[in-house]
């Protein structure tokens, strides 16, 4: 695996600024997620940083990446290719940045949609990448201090305040985010 100052060049190079900023403020919100609920502190650095690296690629290149890799499950994500940038980075990560870590690309490949039965380092990168200092909609606050307190209460506000953006926007919702939300509220 290359070192962090290495993957961070890389990801100077292949991200905007903003995306880079991004994903800065995502890693070190995982990072403090990760201390405050135990789990692995530099999975969650990683995850953090790597998390939007396919994010902007072209649409057609995600397409094309997704299909190679076997990861379209829905007509909606050949729709919404923005959809896909999650798995595809999993995917891609592997061999840019020799990362082999199962819960670092599995956290990676959820962190858009969520998914059923979402492991701690999951829930983490999904919350950071709601919450980090650069974020600024309605509700950012509340759901930082949530975070604070109730991961999963966290976690089920951002499928939340997602779902209810979706539909105020008339999007099309993706139904692995409703049953993601589904399965944790019937857990929680």
């Amino acid at each position: 695996m290359l070192e962090l100052i290495q993957i961070k060049r890389v990801l100077k190079q292949q991200l905007s600024p903003s995306r880079f900023d991004h994903s800065a403020g995502v890693a070190e919100t995982a990072v403090q997620l990760a201390q405050r609920y135990g789990a692995r502190i530099e999975a969650a650095r990683l995850a953090g940083w790597l998390h939007d690296y396919a994010r902007d690629l072209p649409a057609e290149r995600l397409i094309e990446l997704a299909e190679r890799a076997h990861l379209i499950t829905c007509t909606l994500e050949r729709k919404v290719p923005d959809l896909l940038h999650g798995p595809v980075a999993a995917t891609l990560i592997e061999s840019i940045f020799a990362i082999t870590d199962a819960e670092i690309k599995q956290a990676i490949a959820v962190h858009t949609l969520g998914t059923e039965n979402m492991g701690l380092l999951d829930k983490i990168l999904y919350v950071a990448d709601l919450i980090e200092p650069g974020r600024n909609y309605p509700g950012v606050e509340q759901l930082r201090r949530l975070a604070e307190v109730n991961l999963d209460q966290a976690l089920l506000t951002g499928f939340n305040q997602t779902l209810r953006y979706c539909l105020e926007k008339n999007y099309l919702l993706h139904p692995q985010t409703i049953q993601a939300r589904n399965y944790l509220l019937e857990q929680i």
